[in-house]
């Protein structure tokens, strides 16, 4: 789109989503409460679960296709209390990990933006153990149709203004699409947070079916 918006994408966004995902910072815990053993986190962002996560947690690999705010990640990473590896790939491609490695994948506002959401969970599904789960807190498609009409409207500005996020998007249909089966899925409006955007799916899924 040019080098201005380059410049936003990679110098200015960065700032932009970390101050705005501490606004809903007190819902990471809760949504990580289950993860166990080596976890691997889609969407890093700028580290802002890692404080969150329980003691059970052995280990956390990231993947991340954005570099963002490495000195402040840096300092988040350095204060965990377990090792943290990064990598920064897209989660729609072949990830460098063997099946079945992972005891659990925690996903928190980032399947809004994978350019190809079934590709990334059937990754997840891959890198899972048969035994693991995927936690997972999403904004998404509202049920009222008033509101999703306005998400629909809005959803093209979105996507250029938040680096590829979409406002629309049945979080729930999709993890189900990618092969997962909801053992819990919660739904309410965050608060001090426009409807449109706040449209909260908190929830834990398993694999449904054998990786392929």
């Amino acid at each position: 789109m040019g080098l201005f918006y380059d410049f936003y994408e990679r110098r200015v966004f960065p700032h932009v989503l970390d101050l705005s995902m501490r606004a809903l910072e007190q819902h990471r815990a809760p949504t990580l409460a289950g993860a166990r053993g080596e976890v691997l986190e889609i969407g890093f962002g700028t580290g802002l679960n890692l404080a969150h996560y329980p003691s059970d947690v052995a280990k956390v690999v990231t993947v991340d296709p954005m570099d963002a705010l490495p000195e402040r990640v840096r300092t988040r990473i350095d204060a965990a209390p377990f090792p943290v590896e990064v990598h920064h790939l897209p989660a729609d491609r072949r990830l460098p990990f063997d099946a079945g490695r992972f005891d659990c994948v925690a996903m928190t506002w980032t399947l809004c933006t994978i350019p190809e959401p079934l590709a990334a969970l059937d990754e997840m599904r891959r890198v899972l153990k048969p035994s693991g789960q995927l936690l997972f807190i999403e904004h998404g498609r509202s049920d009222d149709p008033k509101v999703a009409r306005w998400q629909d409207r809005w959803n093209p500005i979105q996507n250029v203004i938040a680096c590829g996020c979409n406002v629309n998007r049945k979080m729930d249909a999709l993890v189900e699409q990618g092969g997962f089966r909801l053992a819990s899925l919660e739904r309410f409006q965050a608060e001090r947070v426009p409807r449109m955007f706040g449209e909260m799916y908190r929830g834990a899924a398993v694999p449904a079916q054998a990786a392929r």
